[in-house]
């Protein structure tokens, strides 16, 4: 019985992934825990929504709030790459492949009230750039451009693969209304999918956002080569070059620079407040932190609010994942010390069975042989009375 119990809590510990959606909330409070950590923070600041994942099991470390719907902002703009990275894998474009900027898009370059970047109506820009643009500067044109090239110019058919996506990868409180977080009537008509609300924000959980970093590392981890350096460069070498910095700030030279981080999106809008969707490895390790609703739109300095928590969950995580490895290593030990002393035991005993069968044939064959001797002599008695 007891091997039973450590076999069940050895499978439980190695074989949690993302169906592992019951896990229970936490009691502790990020904003105590965060303190303690070392960072200043405010409680007005503190995430509406956190979880903390570990990226190679899908095991939750780390859950508040973790099913509540929020708006994701440039968070959305994750699936739209997901879907493009499907396009690379199956060969239908490359990295090098271009997509030839037209005057829409120099127009929505041109909007200074959502996130963009200069984009020049017949230029051609590799997808290469088009994703760093996308997930650095977090720009909306990029996006598009994206979107756009992806579905013949269809803006409702990509949002409808968006959302089947989204239920296939297991995302499902999330619903998309548009390709890059910001809501469509911002775009001043450039960008009007005709089948969806264009005033209507996307929707989704840390617990939904988790899961498509989940499984973007694990089917696309070159992903990260995209998303790890503070400052990038695009359109190198031609009259269109630029450099952006990040907006995530606990990459390495950031302003909260937390060991191992590479990646991978923030976003931020007036009904989202300060979102990001982070990933960070340490030796062999690699754990996912999302956390959505941090300050208030009103106060910009929210971008910088949101790394002291995302960082104490990162903390937390790492040690709380070492922890649990080691529980499962000393687990795996002692199932594997009971299963090598029964193998010992059964061998002992076959030894000893083997080491007693020539015995047991002769004694078996000395009976066998006594009793056939006593029948024999009561036949031959029997058959001397019958001759008298």
């Amino acid at each position: 019985m007891k091997k039973f119990f450590q076999l069940i809590t050895l499978l439980t510990l190695l074989f949690s992934t993302t169906v592992s959606i019951f896990a229970d909330e936490t009691t502790e409070d990020l904003v105590t825990l965060t303190r303690q950590a070392g960072y200043e923070v405010d409680e007005i600041n503190k995430p509406k929504a956190s979880i903390t994942m570990d990226a190679d099991t899908g095991e939750i470390l780390w859950a508040e709030n973790a099913d509540v719907q929020r708006d994701p902002a440039s968070m959305s703009k994750m699936m739209t790459l997901y879907l493009l990275f499907e396009e690379l894998e199956k060969g239908n474009l490359t990295l090098d492949s271009t997509i030839v900027a037209t005057e829409t898009d120099q127009a929505i370059s041109q909007i200074y009230e959502i996130s963009n970047n200069n984009i020049v109506a017949g230029v051609a820009y590799p997808i290469r750039d088009l994703i760093t643009m996308t997930v650095v500067p977090s720009s909306n044109v990029a996006t598009v451009m994206i979107a756009n090239y992806l579905s013949q110019n269809n803006a409702s058919d990509f949002i409808d693969k968006m959302n089947a996506k989204a239920k296939e990868l297991g995302m499902t409180n999330t619903q998309f209304n548009n390709a890059s977080g910001a809501v469509a009537s911002s775009f001043n008509g450039y960008y009007s999918p005709e089948r969806y609300d264009n005033n209507a924000t996307n929707l989704t959980t840390v617990r939904d956002f988790a899961t498509l970093a989940y499984h973007f590392l694990k089917k696309f981890p070159e992903i990260v080569n995209y998303t790890n350096q503070t400052t990038v460069t695009v359109m190198a070498g031609t009259p269109y070059e630029d450099q952006f910095t990040s907006y995530n700030h606990s990459l390495p030279g950031g302003a909260y620079p937390f060991e191992g981080v590479d990646g991978l999106k923030t976003g931020s809008s007036p009904s989202a407040g300060f979102n990001a969707m982070t990933t960070a490895k340490q030796g062999d390790k690699r754990l996912i932190v999302v956390v959505m609703g941090v300050g208030d739109w009103s106060d910009q300095n929210g971008e910088f609010y949101r790394h002291p928590f995302i960082n104490t969950l990162f903390q937390m995580g790492f040690i709380e994942a070492q922890k649990r490895q080691e529980m499962a290593a000393q687990t795996t030990e002692e199932v594997t010390e009971d299963i090598q002393v029964d193998q010992a035991n059964t061998s002992y005993e076959q030894s000893f069975m083997t080491r007693l069968l020539p015995v047991f044939l002769i004694v078996g064959t000395a009976i066998v042989s006594l009793i056939a001797l006593l029948v024999f002599l009561l036949l031959k008695k029997r058959n001397k009375r019958r001759i008298r």
